[in-house]
């Protein structure tokens, strides 16, 4: 009951490169088990500071019933200006908590938890919104560790691309993207051209840090096309509203500036959403191909919960996790 673990970044790293498809089924599963009501996943609640306007920590509370029971709390800081000193952006923590006490029991390292689930669920999504697991012509816009850790799923999963463009407004970080994925066995190349770009590409993945639509132009997105909006902010509300929307879930994803909540503001209804991932995957709804089809994904701490407690047992299996003996200061109440 007073077990307490630290789980360290190495043994998270190297336990999701052993198998990102259980990370990937882990991500299916949560879905639909929030679907079915299993879980308690407030708003995000984000703290931003007056003078770094481009940087925030956000708290992802979350509870995940079904074969988990387990609650807890993602605390992922972003702040952007850490990409030109060569820091990634993203640093994370993830404690998970015991249901039926509420004590905490263990403390992983979770930025790469983070970017696996968002990679997870992108691919999932891609894979939903296509119908299968190929496209010709792919276009990556962002060339941080998330893109780098999407690509990962994307070949773990078994996709076969014929061409994947690669952009971002740093042309060498665009060059080492490039390099990884074809190290990962796909033909790759540096897209200078993005708006080009935009037009010939089957599936788009965007994993920027834009923090105002850029994307606005009519006709940049055609029928068809197969957007996923993992960075949420890179499309214009008018583009939006001309799609097929999918979300992870509605009323999350209609919060902080995202491209659909921007667009429930301008028109005044959510109409342009036909419904979410896990409604996909039941069935429950289908997509036409008379209009683009984006996924834009808010991230809900029920992922986070899902695949930390995966890892966190295979950590302790394998005995790669690091107990803390004494953690907790009083374990009766009187004594």
């Amino acid at each position: 009951m007073f077990d307490f673990d630290l789980v360290r970044g190495p043994v998270i790293r190297a336990l999701i490169a052993e198998d990102r498809r259980a990370i990937a089924d882990v991500v299916r599963s949560a879905y639909l088990e929030h679907h079915a009501g299993l879980s308690v996943n407030p708003r995000s609640y984000f703290l931003r500071f007056p003078d770094k306007p481009s940087a925030r920590i956000i708290a992802l509370p979350a509870y995940l019933g079904g074969e988990h029971d387990v609650a807890g709390i993602k605390w992922i800081g972003s702040f952007p200006e850490n990409i030109e000193r060569n820091v990634p952006r993203a640093s994370a923590v993830l404690v998970l908590n015991d249901y039926a006490t509420g004590y905490p029991f263990a403390l992983l390292e979770a930025s790469q938890i983070s970017a696996a689930r968002t990679a997870a669920s992108a691919v999932l999504g891609a894979e939903q919104l296509t119908g299968g697991q190929v496209a010709d012509r792919v276009l990556i816009v962002g060339a941080g560790v998330l893109a780098r850790t999407t690509a990962d799923f994307f070949a773990a999963g078994g996709w076969k691309f014929g061409d994947v463009a690669v952009h971002d407004k740093v042309p060498g970080h665009a060059a080492a993207l490039a390099g990884h994925v074809e190290r990962l066995g796909y033909p790759a190349r540096v897209a200078p051209d993005v708006r080009a770009e935009l037009r010939t590409a089957d599936l788009v993945v965007f994993l920027t840090t834009a923090a105002e639509p850029w994307v606005v132009e009519p006709g940049s997105l055609r029928p068809g096309q197969v957007v996923l909006n993992i960075s949420l902010r890179d499309i214009g509300p008018e583009l939006i509203a001309e799609a097929h929307n999918v979300v992870d879930d509605v009323d999350h994803c209609l919060n902080a500036g995202t491209s659909p909540h921007l667009a429930q503001q301008r028109y005044g209804h959510t109409d342009f959403i036909d419904g979410t991932l896990a409604q996909l995957l039941t069935g429950e709804i289908t997509l036409g191909a008379d209009k683009p089809r984006i996924f834009s994904p808010f991230g809900l701490g029920v992922l986070d919960l899902a695949v930390g407690r995966h890892l966190h047992r295979a950590a302790v299996d394998r005995g790669l996790a690091d107990a803390v003996p004494e953690f907790f200061g009083e374990t009766e109440r009187w004594s």
